[in-house]
C-alpha cells in the first residue's frame, strides 16, 4: 500500500544489528533514568508509603514523557531530512523519479521508511511506561494520552523533514530548515497561547505540542472534558497539518527534482560571440578566472556557495528565531523580571537563563550540523577521494574546513554573543560574567565544529555521522540537564544523590567513547569521553549553586579544549579517513 520504498526498508531493517542496538540503548537509558530517580529519592527518604511511591511515579512520568517527545521527534525530523538529502547526494532520488513510482509512493514511502525506527522505539518503551501506574500517581489513560500526542508529533516532524529534504538540495539546508521550522511552530504556538489568554483551552492545546503533552500527562486530563477535547484537537491538527505538508511534497516532488543546480539548460547559440555577449542566466558564459587562495579548501568555503545559495534562507530563519528570543529578554528587562536573582538548587533559575540557553543550544546544533555536512557532502559527492590524492596537507584540509564552518555560520555565533552583551550593558549580568560567557561560547563553538569534522571523517555513512555528532551535542546539552532536573525535583542530601548520578554519567561516557572512538580509539579520546560528562555535570552544579562563575568557565575551558585537541591532533597527524563503501544492504539506513 505504501510502495516498494517502504517495503524494501521494512524488509532490510530487521536484518541490521544496529536496529536492535538502538532500541536496546534507548530502553536501557530510560530504565537507568528511572532507577537513578529511585536511588536519588530513596537516598533522602525511603519509599515506605503509598504516597511516596505515587509521588515518585508522578515525578518520573513528568520527566520521562517530555524527554521521549524531544528525543524521538528530533530523531524523526533530522533522520527524515538527512535520509532524503543523502539520496540526492548519491543521485539515487533522480533514478527513483525516473521509474513508474508515483509521487505518493516516493514521498510517503520515504517518510514511513524513516519513521520505522522512532515509531518502533516509541512502541518499545510503552511497557516501561505502563509500569508507572503500578506505583500510583499515574493512570493508564495518562500514559496512552501521552503516547498518542508523541506519535502525532513524530509524524508531523517526520513529514516536515521529508518534504524539506525533497525541496532543498543540500543536506545542511534540509536539516537546518527543518529544525528552524519546528522551533518556529512550537514557539508560535506558545506565544499565541500566552498572549491571547482569552482563547479556549481546547484551542490553546491544539496549537501547542508542549501544552498538549503536559495536558495529557496531567491527572485532570481524564476528568476534564475540555482538556481531553484539547488533546484530541491537537492530534487532529497535527495529523491534518502533516497531510497538508505531504500533499505539497507529493505534488511538487517532480517539480523540485532535479533542482536547478543539477539541471543545466544550455541553448545552442548560432555563433561563439553570441555565447559570450548574449548568454542567458542559465547558459555558460566566459568570465575571468578567480584567484584561489593558498588554502583552496578555505577559499571554497568562504568565496563560493559551497552549501547552496539558499543558506541565506537559513540565516533569515535563525534571525527570526533570534528576534523572538530577544523580544522575550527585552520584555523581561523592561518588567524587571530579568534582574531577579536565581536561588540555589530547588529554586527558580534567573529568568533570562532559559531563553538565552535555548538560543545557544540551537546555534550549537546548527553549527555542528554545518560542520559534519562539510565533510559528508564531499564524501557523498565522491570529491573526498580526489582531495586525498592531491598535495593538500591534513592541516590545510582540517583548518580549511574548520575556519570555513566558522565563517559560514558566523551569524549563528555572533547574534547570541550580542544578546549577552546587551544583557551585560543593562546590568542583568556583570562584565566579568559576560567575559566568561563569551569565552565559554567560543570554546563550545570550536568544540562542536571539530566534533562535526571528526564524525564526518570517521563515519562512512552520512546519516550515521550526522546522528552520532548531533547525538553527542544532545547528550551534553540536554541529557545531563535532565539528570540535574531529577536531582532538583527530588531534593535531598547531595552526597547521597551523587553516587547514582555518577553511574549515569559514566554510562554516558561509555556511549561517548563508542561514538567518538569506535573506529580509531585512543587514550586521549577515552579520557575525554569519560571526563567531559563529569566536567559538564560539575559546571551545571556550580551554576545552580550560584558560586563563583570562574569555576564554571575554567571547568568548561579545560574539558572542552582537551576534547577538541583529542579529536584534532589525530586528524592533523595521521589524517586517517574512512574510505569504505556502504552500497549494500548493510549500509546506511535510507
Amino acid at each position: 500500500m505504501l510502495g516498494p520504498i517502504f517495503f524494501r526498508e521494512a524488509t532490510v531493517v530487521p536484518k541490521r544489528p544496529r536496529t536492535y542496538l538502538m532500541r536496546g540503548v534507548y530502553l536501557l537509558s530510560l530504565f537507568l533514568l528511572l532507577c537513578t530517580g529511585y536511588l536519588v529519592l530513596d537516598g533522602s527518604r525511603s519509599l515506605t508509603t503509598s504516597s511516596d511511591s505515587a509521588r515518585f511515579g508522578g515525578w518520573m512520568f513528568t520527566v520521562l514523557a517530555p524527554l521521549q517527545l524531544l528525543v524521538l521527534a528530533s530523531l524523526a525530523a533530522v533522520g527524515a531530512a538527512s535520509s532524503v538529502s543523502q539520496e540526492k547526494d548519491r543521485r539515487t532520488l533522480i533514478l527513483l523519479l525516473l521509474t513508474r513510482l508515483s509521487g505518493f509512493e516516493v514521498v510517503v514511502g520515504k517518510l514511513t521508511a524513516t519513521l520505522l525506527t522512532p515509531m518502533a522505539m516509541l512502541l518499545g518503551s510503552l511497557p516501561l511506561f505502563l509500569t508507572l501506574p503500578l506505583l500510583g500517581g499515574v493512570s493508564p489513560q495518562q500514559v496512552l494520552g501521552v503516547f498518542v500526542v508523541t506519535a502525532a508529533t513524530i509524524f508531523l516532524a517526520g513529514s516536515i523533514g521529508t518534504v524539506i529534504g525533497m525541496w532543498r538540495e543540500k543536506t545542511f539546508q534540509a536539516i537546518a530548515l527543518t529544525v528552524l521550522l519546528l522551533l518556529l511552530y512550537v514557539g508560535s504556538g506558545e506565544i499565541i497561547a500566552e498572549r491571547f489568554t482569552d482563547l479556549p483551552e481546547s484551542l490553546a492545546l491544539a496549537i501547542s505540542p508542549t501544552r498538549a503533552l503536559f495536558a495529557a500527562a496531567s491527572p485532570l486530563a481524564s476528568l476534564s472534558g475540555e482538556t481531553a477535547m484539547g488533546v484530541a484537537w491537537f492530534v487532529a491538527t497535527a495529523i491534518g497539518l502533516s497531510c497538508v505538508v505531504l500533499g505539497i511534497g507529493v505534488r511538487m516532488v517532480r517539480i523540485w527534482n532535479p533542482s536547478r543546480e543539477v539541471r543545466m539548460k544550455m541553448p545552442e547559440p548560432e555563433t561563439s560571440d553570441e555565447l559570450i555577449s548574449e548568454a542567458t542566466p542559465t547558459s555558460w558564459k566566459a568570465r575571468a578566472p578567480r584567484r584561489v587562495w593558498e588554502n583552496p579548501i578555505l577559499w571554497r568555503e568562504v568565496c563560493t556557495w559551497a552549501y547552496g545559495r539558499k543558506v541565506m534562507l537559513i540565516r533569515f530563519g535563525f534571525v527570526l528565531f533570534f528576534c523572538v528570543v530577544a523580544g522575550v529578554l527585552y520584555s523581561q528587562v523592561q518588567s524587571g523580571a530579568a534582574f531577579e536573582p536565581g536561588g540555589r538548587i530547588g529554586r527558580a533559575l534567573p529568568a533570562a537563563t532559559l531563553p538565552l540557553a535555548a538560543l545557544g543550544v540551537i546555534s550549537l546544533v546548527l553549527v555542528n550540523a554545518l560542520a559534519v555536512n562539510s565533510v559528508t557532502n564531499e564524501r557523498d559527492g565522491l570529491a573526498l577521494d580526489l582531495l586525498l590524492v592531491t598535495d593538500l596537507s591534513p592541516r590545510e584540509f582540517v583548518f580549511g574546513k574548520l575556519l570555513g564552518v566558522l565563517y559560514v555560520g558566523k551569524e549563528m555565533m555572533v547574534l547570541p554573543v550580542l544578546l549577552v552583551i546587551y544583557l551585560a550593558t543593562n546590568g542583568v549580568m556583570t562584565i566579568e560574567n559576560m567575559c566568561y560567557v563569551i569565552l565559554g561560547a567560543i570554546t563550545l563553538y570550536l568544540f562542536v565544529s571539530m566534533l562535526g569534522i571528526h564524525s564526518g571523517l570517521n563515519y562512512v555513512a552520512g546519516r550515521s555521522a550526522i546522528l552520532a555528532s548531533l547525538g553527542t551535542v544532545f547528550f551534553l546539552c540536554v541529557g545531563i540537564a535532565i539528570c540535574m532536573t531529577i536531582m532538583v525535583s527530588f531534593r535531598g542530601a547531595f552526597q547521597l544523590q551523587l553516587a547514582p548520578f555518577l553511574v549515569m554519567i559514566l554510562g554516558g561516557g561509555a556511549a561517548l567513547f563508542a561514538s567518538l572512538g569506535w573506529r580509531n580509539p585512543s587514550s586521549a579520546i577515552f579520557i575525554a569521553s569519560f571526563g567531559l560528562p563529569l566536567v559538564t555535570f560539575y559546571a551545571i552544579t556550580q551554576f545552580l549553586l550560584q558560586t563563583d562563575h570562574l569555576y564554571v568557565f575554567f571547568a568548561l575551558l579545560v574539558g572542552y579544549v582537551f576534547t577538541t585537541a583529542a579529536m584534532m591532533v589525530p586528524a592533523l597527524s595521521e589524517f586517517d579517513v574512512s574510505l569504505e563503501r556502504d552500497r549494500g544492504a548493510g549500509g546506511d539506513e535510507g
